[in-house]
C-alpha cells in the first residue's frame, strides 16, 4: 500500500514536470510559427530551462531532452536565417 501511495505521488509530479515542459515547447512553436523570432528566443530559453529540469527529475531522459533542445534550436537557427 505504502508503495502505491509513492507511486500515485511520483506519477503526479511526473504528469506536472511533463505539462510543464511540453507547454514551453508548445508556445516555443506556436511564436516561431508566427515569425515572431523575439518572443521565440525567450521561450527558447524557457523550454531549454524547464527541458533541464524534467532531465534533472528523471521524468525524460538525457537525450531526449538533448534531442528536443537541438531540434529546437535548429527550427530557430533556420528561421532566422531565412528572415
Amino acid at each position: 500500500m505504502k508503495e502505491m501511495r509513492a507511486d500515485a505521488r511520483k506519477a503526479l509530479r511526473n504528469r506536472q514536470v511533463r505539462g510543464t515542459y511540453r507547454s514551453a515547447i508548445k508556445s516555443f512553436e506556436l511564436a516561431l510559427g508566427e515569425n515572431k523570432l523575439d518572443e521565440a528566443k525567450k521561450f527558447f530559453l524557457v523550454a531549454q530551462k524547464t527541458i533541464d529540469k524534467a532531465i534533472s527529475k528523471d521524468v525524460i531522459k538525457k537525450n531526449t531532452g538533448s534531442r528536443k533542445k537541438s531540434r529546437m534550436s535548429k527550427a530557430l537557427k533556420i528561421a532566422s536565417q531565412s528572415k
